[in-house]
């Protein structure tokens, strides 16, 4: 949200040249007048934004905001946090403050009460990454029905009458997947898919994707089976082994989300270093030196910085100055990680 001050730091001119140009209060250098106009209109501001920075100044406002398990059971969401806390520390400057709650992948009820208790704390607006559950879903709907502002990040819910959703677009992710899957193994493959849990939307839609595209397009590779690691590394680990053990033909994988590391480990145990081609997702510290090594051979990134730190801006502009989300979807860039461009 810009002031006047920067503007006008931005500008070179004094903070009363940028007043004058903004609201039309007298004569300015045409110079000076075009660079203030320009600035401004690059930082979207308006001209009775400076009223509107008072007004939420006065309403102290809260946002709550819910993500999957933690930043030590899924790295991805380090990414997230920085966006989020970056993002809260400009916000805290306006005297609205954002608290971080964090729930278990495949427990509806801890979400439920993570929502209740942020609601307890009074929250002007919640961010989530929701489970898809009905009890997730209907609890988002009774918010969204009384006018309470709900974003959802990184997974979605789209009936549920929220504003907006950042994240990924989880189903041509898949397909993605499923193309390099494809480019990486010259069109033949077994591929084991090891996802985090068929709760969570944006991991169902990705396996829906990849389904899609390897039974319609890409028909030399095939599906051989699915494990649920529940976005846990140890969990990973296991249901990684069991599934090379029993099907030692697999020469392909598709780790769907959290795990990476745990799956890449059952991968070296077994034996299978350099005979698996592996796919994933996000480039987390841990992913990128699995990356280096040769371990994963690609890694689909999503922008997590921006999956923070976006929807506080959405609810800030909704709760704070009463403008609504000019689009429902706002999708981040799906990036390609490959040893050579890390």
């Amino acid at each position: 949200m810009p002031t006047i001050k920067e503007i006008a730091e931005l500008a070179g001119v004094s903070r009363g040249t940028v007043d004058r140009v903004l609201n039309n209060r007298g004569s300015v250098n045409p110079h000076k007048e075009k660079r203030v106009s320009e600035i401004a209109k690059a930082l979207n501001y308006t001209p009775n934004l400076a009223g509107k920075t008072l007004a939420i100044r006065k309403k102290q406002l809260r946002f709550g905001y819910i993500l999957f398990g933690s930043t030590s059971s899924n790295p991805f969401f380090l990414d997230v946090v920085d966006g989020i806390e970056s993002r809260a520390a400009q916000l805290s400057e306006y005297g609205i403050s954002v608290e971080i709650r964090y729930a278990v992948i495949d427990d509806p009820s801890l979400q439920i009460d993570l929502i209740n208790e942020l609601l307890e704390n009074g929250i002007n607006g919640l961010a989530i990454t929701p489970i898809n559950h009905p009890l997730v879903i209907e609890r988002i709907k009774q918010l969204t029905d009384s006018g309470f502002p709900v974003v959802t990040a990184n997974s979605d819910i789209p009936d549920s009458g929220r504003l907006a959703y950042v994240g990924s677009d989880y189903f041509k992710s898949g397909e993605t997947a499923a193309g390099i899957m494809n480019m990486i193994c010259a069109g033949c493959a077994k591929v084991g898919i090891v996802m985090g849990s068929p709760l969570v939307l944006c991991h169902s839609e990705r396996v829906a994707g990849f389904t899609r595209c390897i039974r319609e397009e890409y028909t030399g590779i095939k599906i051989i089976d699915t494990q649920i690691n529940h976005d846990d590394d140890i969990q990973s680990f296991v249901v990684t082994k069991h599934l090379l053990k029993v099907h030692p033909e697999i020469d392909a994988l598709f780790l769907v989300a959290a795990g990476v590391t745990g799956a890449c480990r059952a991968i070296r145990e077994m034996g299978f270093d350099g005979k698996i081609k592996v796919v994933s997702y996000d480039a987390t510290s841990a992913s990128r030196e699995l990356i280096k090594s040769g371990a994963i051979a690609v890694a689909i990134t999503q922008e997590p910085f921006i999956q923070g730190a976006k929807p506080l801006d959405i609810l800030l502009n909704y709760v704070g100055m009463g403008m609504s989300p000019e689009q429902e979807f706002f999708y981040t860039e799906m990036g390609i990680k490959i040893k050579e461009n890390l």
